[in-house]
């Protein structure tokens, strides 16, 4: 899929196609990537979403939980440090 880079850099954009499709993520730039907000909302839509997010968020306790509890083997994207704590991979085994 190719998508012109005005929409990718577009936040009004990316947002409602994140909302809609959760792993677009993948084609939104790096700063929307990186933005809590976009990602939290691609995340209720879609799990694996946590794969395209910035690597400061998939290192973010909060949005790992998010993701793991909608698709558990998502888990596998996030950061070591959340791969080890046993809430999270609780929450992921209940998937």
């Amino acid at each position: 899929m190719e998508v012109e880079d005005k929409w990718t850099n577009d936040r009004e954009i990316v947002m409602a196609a994140v909302k809609r499709i959760g792993w677009v993520l993948k084609y939104a730039s790096d700063e929307w990537k990186n933005d809590r907000k976009i990602v939290m909302a691609a995340l209720k839509q879609n799990g694996i979403a946590l794969e395209y997010a910035s690597d400061g968020l998939r290192n973010d306790r909060e949005i790992v939980m998010a993701a793991v509890k909608r698709i558990g083997w998502v888990l596998k994207y996030a950061s070591d440090e959340w791969k080890n704590d046993r809430k999270i991979v609780m929450a992921a085994l209940k998937q």
